[in-house]
């Protein structure tokens, strides 16, 4: 599990995240939800060491974050950040290869090779191994990046917003996938999202963030409640039972919630 300790992060007098302490238990997919300016993606940053922390502890199955060698990090948790620039045009498969870097340094062995094969058939990339990045759709793009992290093969895999550009097809399909992962491949996925109802389908645990401060944690039925909703998003969300499943009317709940 990850765990975070009365964690903080500040860009100068402003703190984007405020004292937080939870814990990410192993197993499934985690779903941080929240406005824009919550510290969804710098919580997530903190957990993966890629931002520093300003006071407290993130531990990784009980290794220090702060305090762990790279080497040894990198073989427990892998992120995507919402940022994915290549500076070089590569294909598919030379994109997936570069998860393998923490284990291989660059020298790609049979083992490496049969990660990559597997990470390009999960993903449904295979077909697509010999094209170039810049080649590819938005949501074929999307899997390739996913899929060079889960070639990673680590315990941990933190997206953020990987949502991100996609339409509804391929949205439904990626989350699809990040299900199986978790499933068949025994990952834990930690994900930042916007739509609140793909958090509700597919996840097994929600956080919920406003102004730098985790207002609710548990499972999906528990946090889609009107009253938890409101006190996140200041606003008004009615929920409906569709199936097994809560799912958010909010697309013309426009009244707000007073302060």
């Amino acid at each position: 599990m990850i765990t975070l300790d009365s964690v903080a992060k500040r860009y100068g007098d402003h703190v984007v995240v405020d004292d937080v302490s939870l814990t990410i238990p192993a197993g499934g997919i985690t779903s941080i939800i929240g406005p824009n300016g919550a510290g969804k993606s710098t919580l997530l940053g903190l957990m993966s060491r890629i931002e520093p922390l300003e006071s407290g502890i993130v531990t990784v199955d009980g290794l220090d974050v702060s305090a762990t060698k790279s080497s040894v990090l990198a073989k427990r948790l892998a992120i995507l950040r919402q940022e994915n620039h290549l500076v070089v045009r590569l294909t598919v498969r030379e994109l997936v290869a570069f998860g393998r870097f923490p284990h291989s340094q660059g020298r790609l062995t049979a083992e490496d090779e049969r990660h990559i094969d597997a990470a390009l058939d999960f993903l449904g990339l295979a077909d697509l191994q010999a094209r170039f990045i810049d080649e590819l759709s938005g949501g074929q793009r999307q899997r390739a990046y996913v899929a060079m992290v889960i070639c990673q093969d680590t315990d941990y895999v933190l997206l953020d917003e990987p949502l991100n550009n996609l339409d509804m097809r391929h949205s439904v399909n990626m989350m699809q996938h990040l299900s199986r992962i978790a499933t068949e491949l025994g990952k834990t996925i930690v994900i930042v999202i916007h739509d609140i109802n793909f958090a509700s389908v597919y996840s097994d645990n929600i956080v919920g963030m406003r102004d730098g401060e985790v207002i609710a944690q548990g499972a999906p039925e528990l946090i889609m409640n009107s009253g938890i909703l409101s006190q996140i998003y200041d606003m008004h969300i009615p929920i409906h039972e569709i199936g097994r499943h809560k799912l958010a009317t909010y697309y013309w709940a426009s009244e707000t919630v007073a302060s």
